[in-house]
């Protein structure tokens, strides 16, 4: 296989799935899925409304309360 070729996102999922499952079966390959979930929303975006009165030495203080 050629792997610097460019690849679309379906071909990229079939070969990740196709190397996970050789490697730990079906059933470990499905388990491994079963822990990332893909959330909702703009992390990046939510953090900088959620921080967005803070300095960084502030937010940094903050966590050496704690």
């Amino acid at each position: 296989m050629n792997l610097t070729i460019d690849l679309t996102p379906l071909e990229i999922r079939k070969i990740g799935w196709h190397a996970l499952t050789s490697l730990i079966g079906i059933a470990r390959s499905l388990k491994f899925l079963l822990e990332y979930d893909k959330g909702e929303g703009d992390y990046t975006e939510l953090r900088k409304e959620l921080f967005k009165e803070q300095s960084v030495t502030d937010i940094l203080n903050d966590m050496q309360k704690t």
